[in-house]
C-alpha cells in the first residue's frame, strides 16, 4: 500500500469507512437486482432449510399417481408389447378411470406422433379425450427449435385458454399431441425450469412467447379447479417429505381392464375408494422415460412426481415466496453501515467479527423458520457481502494499527527500554493515548561539571566522540532502571520516570538511577586517564524532583518529542544546579517521602535552600547508600 494513501486513511478512518461502505452497498444493490452471481447459494442455503422442513409437508391425498413404472412395463407387455404402447391402451385406462368420476386428469405423456399402422389405436385415444370433458394433455415448448418455424399461437387461443394474447404472426415451436383431434385439447406447458446448477427447485407458471401467455400444465388443472394462481412466470416449490400415492399402471390396467367390472369387485371396490373424486397424474418412472430430474431431496426424482407436487402447491396455496431484493438490500445496507461505523470508533475487530457472528446466526435461524412457513429469506447475499467488508475493515485496521505501533516503536525507541516500549506496543498505546496526561513522576537532571576543561585540549570530533561515549553509559543506566529519556540539553540529560509506564516506585528507581551514574562517571574518569587524559575537575551533578507534571508529545507535525512540562521539571533543573559543592546528586524533600519503606538508602539533609521562582525554600537532601 503506497505511503501516501496510507496517510490519507489514517488520517480520515470516518472518511474512508464512509466511501468504500458505500462502495460495497453500491455492489450489494448491482448483485440483488441484477448481478444475480450468489442465486445458486441462496437457492443451495434454501434447500437446506427445505429439507429440514420436508416432513411437516405432507401431500395431498386427493391427487394420485399412475405411475407407467419398470414393473408395469414388464407387466402389460403380454397385452402391449414393448414400449411405447399403441394408444388404444391409454383409452382403454382412461375410459375406466372415468368412471370414478375424477375432479382432473392430467397426462404427462406426449402423444406427438401418430400412429400410421394403427390409425383406429389413435383415434380411440382421441374419441376419448374428446368424451371426458377434464383431461389434460402436456406440450412442450421446443426451445432449441426456431420459434419462425413453428405454428401460428392465435389458433391455440381455446387449447390453451390463452387470456393474452399477442401479435396474430406470433408462431411457436411447440410439440403438440397430435394424435388427439384439436377439439379436445386441453394443453399446457410441461417445461422444466432448471436453476443454473442443473436443480430443478421450480416449475413454470405461463410461458410468455412473443406476448402469447401460454399457461403451464398444472395451472390448468388448478384453474379448473377454481384455485387462484399467484403472479409471475414460475414459482419456487414447496418439496413435500413423502410423494403422494402411486399406483402401478401395469396393475390398474389390469384390475380396470382386462378383469373388467364385477369380475373382481372387492379390488374395484377399493380403487373406487382410491380415485373418486381425485385428481389423476398419469406419467412415467421408468427408465425407459428418461424423464429424471435432479431436485433439493431427490437425484432422480421422475417428472410425474414434480407434476403432481406443482399441482399440490399451486391447488394448497403452499407455493415458496421469495421476499423482496429491496428488504435484501435494507438488511445488508444496515450491515455494512453498521460495520463501517464500528471500524470508525475504533471497535477492535474481534468484537465486530463477534457481533456479525451474532446476526449472522440470527439471520440463518429466521430464515430457517421462514421456509416452514413458505417464505424464502435470501440472507446469504447480504452476509456474504457483510462478511467480506467486515474483512476489508479488519485487515484495514490491521495495517492502521500495525502503522501506529512502528510509529510508536520509532518514538519511543529514542526514549525508553526497548522492553519497555514492546510492553507499551503490545498493550495498544499510541502517540494520541500517551499525550497530554497528567502524571506523579520523578525528574532527573544530570549535567556535567568541568567539561569545558577537559575539552579545551581536545579537537571538535574528539569532543563529540568523548561526549557519545559517556551518554552511551548513562543512557544505558536510565534505561536499566525503567526510565524514560527526555532530551540532551547541551551536556546536560534528563529523564524521568512514572510515565509513559505507571509505576509507584518510580522515585526510589530515579534515585537508583542517580547513585549508578554517579558511580558510571568515576568509572568513566578512570577509563580516560587510563587511556592518558587529563580528567581535571571532570564531575557530574545530578537533581531529582518528584512531583505532578503534564507528560505527551509536544511539537509540530513532523517533529514530535515525548517530554514532560510543569513546575516539577523546572524545580528538577534548579536542584541540579545547586549540587555545585555540595554533593553530586541532591533530591527534594518530595523524592525523598516517595521513598520511604526503601532500604536501599538513607538521606542526608543539605539543609533549605532559596530556589529562584519560588517563594518558599526547597530541602535538598543527599541519597547515600545503606551502610556507608
Amino acid at each position: 500500500m503506497p505511503p501516501s494513501f496510507r496517510n490519507w486513511l489514517g488520517r480520515s478512518p470516518l472518511r474512508w469507512h464512509a466511501i468504500f461502505g458505500v462502495l460495497f452497498i453500491a455492489a450489494l444493490a448491482l448483485e440483488l437486482l441484477a448481478g444475480h452471481i450468489f442465486d445458486t447459494t441462496e437457492y443451495r442455503l434454501g434447500d437446506v432449510f427445505m429439507n429440514r422442513h420436508a416432513s411437516k409437508k405432507v401431500s395431498d391425498p386427493d391427487i394420485v399417481v399412475v405411475d407407467i413404472d419398470n414393473p408395469s412395463m414388464v407387466a402389460m407387455q403380454k397385452s402391449a408389447g414393448l414400449w411405447a404402447w399403441p394408444r388404444e391402451i391409454h383409452a382403454d385406462l382412461l375410459m375406466a378411470l372415468s368412471e370414478f368420476s375424477p375432479r382432473a386428469i392430467a397426462i404427462d405423456l406426449t402423444f406427438a406422433e401418430r400412429d400410421m399402422k394403427k390409425p383406429k389405436s389413435d383415434a380411440q385415444l382421441s374419441d376419448i379425450v374428446n368424451t371426458v370433458p377434464n383431461i389434460y394433455l402436456a406440450a412442450i415448448h421446443l426451445i432449441e427449435v426456431d420459434d419462425a418455424s413453428g405454428v401460428l399461437l392465435s389458433e391455440l387461443v381455446q387449447p390453451f385458454s390463452i387470456e393474452r394474447s399477442g401479435p396474430l404472426t406470433a408462431k411457436a415451436a411447440l410439440q403438440l399431441p397430435m394424435v388427439v383431434d384439436r377439439q379436445g385439447w386441453r394443453l399446457g406447458i410441461v417445461n422444466s425450469v432448471k436453476d443454473p446448477d442443473g436443480m430443478l427447485r421450480r416449475y413454470s407458471l405461463y410461458s410468455d412467447i412473443q406476448g402469447w401467455c401460454l399457461p403451464s400444465l398444472p395451472v390448468r388443472v388448478v384453474k379448473s379447479l377454481g384455485v387462484p394462481v399467484p403472479q409471475g412466470d414460475n414459482f419456487m416449490i414447496r418439496w413435500p417429505g413423502a410423494i403422494h400415492k402411486h399406483y402401478s399402471y401395469g396393475y390398474l390396467y389390469e384390475v380396470l381392464v382386462e378383469q373388467r367390472l364385477g369380475q373382481s369387485p372387492e379390488r374395484l371396490r377399493a380403487l373406487d375408494g382410491l380415485f373418486r373424486n381425485k385428481i389423476i397424474v398419469i406419467g412415467s418412472s421408468a427408465a425407459a422415460a428418461h424423464d429424471h430430474h435432479i431436485t433439493p431431496n431427490a437425484h432422480n426424482r421422475p417428472g410425474v412426481d414434480v407434476l403432481a407436487i406443482a399441482i399440490d402447491n399451486l391447488k394448497n396455496e403452499n407455493t415458496v415466496k421469495i421476499l423482496s431484493p429491496y428488504w435484501m438490500l435494507l438488511f445488508g445496507a444496515m450491515l455494512i453501515g453498521t460495520i463501517a461505523v464500528a471500524f470508525a470508533r475504533r471497535v477492535h475487530p474481534l468484537f465486530i467479527g463477534a457481533g456479525l457472528l451474532v446476526v449472522s446466526v440470527a439471520s440463518i435461524a429466521i430464515a430457517d423458520t421462514g421456509i416452514e412457513r413458505n417464505l424464502m429469506l435470501p440472507v446469504a447475499t447480504p452476509l456474504i457481502f457483510a462478511w467480506t467488508w467486515f474483512l476489508f475493515g479488519a485487515v484495514a485496521a490491521y495495517l492502521r494499527e500495525r502503522r501506529s505501533r512502528e510509529k510508536a516503536v520509532s518514538l519511543f525507541g529514542r526514549f525508553l527500554n526497548p522492553v519497555v516500549v514492546g510492553r507499551m506496543v503490545n498493550q495498544g498505546e499510541t502517540v494520541e493515548s500517551l499525550s497530554g496526561r497528567d502524571c506523579t513522576i520523578t525528574v532527573l537532571f544530570s549535567d556535567i561539571r568541568g567539561f569545558t576543561t577537559l575539552s579545551e585540549t581536545r579537537t571538535p570530533q574528539e569532543v563529540v566522540t568523548l561526549l557519545n561515549r559517556y551518554f552511551d553509559r548513562q543512557v544505558e543506566v536510565v534505561f536499566r532502571h525503567g526510565g524514560t529519556l527526555d532530551k540532551f540539553i547541551g551536556d546536560c540529560i534528563m529523564a524521568f520516570w512514572g510515565a509513559p509506564v505507571d509505576d509507584p516506585d518510580h522515585a526510589k528507581r530515579a534515585v537508583a538511577a542517580a547513585m549508578e551514574m554517579q558511580d558510571t562517571l568515576l568509572q568513566f574518569k578512570k577509563e580516560l586517564e587510563a587511556e592518558g587524559s587529563d580528567v581535571g575537575d571532570f564531575d557530574v551533578g545530578i537533581g531529582v524532583h518528584s512531583g505532578h507534571a503534564v507528560v505527551g508529545f509536544i511539537g509540530a507535525q513532523k517533529k514530535l518529542d515525548y517530554t514532560a512540562i510543569g513546575d516539577t521539571v523546572n524545580l528538577a533543573s534548579r536542584v541540579e544546579g545547586l549540587t555545585k559543592g555540595i554533593a553530586r546528586v541532591l533530591v527534594t524533600r518530595e523524592t525523598m517521602q516517595a521513598c520511604e519503606g526503601d532500604n536501599t538508602f538513607s538521606f542526608k539533609p543539605h539543609g533549605a535552600f532559596h530556589v529562584k521562582g519560588r517563594a518558599a525554600e526547597v530541602e535538598l537532601y543527599e541519597p547515600i547508600p545503606r551502610g556507608e
